[in-house]
């Protein structure tokens, strides 16, 4: 199986959304935006 730079694009993608939901400080709307963002680039990769 190949693994492509899309599939590693994705990936980065993913690992800076969850970095920022991380962060101290982060209001409530933002954590409710990057759950939503990562929960879609999961099921686009087929993570769920």
């Amino acid at each position: 199986m190949r693994y492509t730079c899309a599939e590693y694009r994705e990936e980065m993608m993913l690992i800076g959304l969850r970095k920022q939901l991380n962060q101290e400080g982060i209001s409530e709307e933002k954590k409710k935006e990057l759950i939503k963002q990562i929960k879609k680039l999961e099921a686009e990769m087929d993570m769920t």
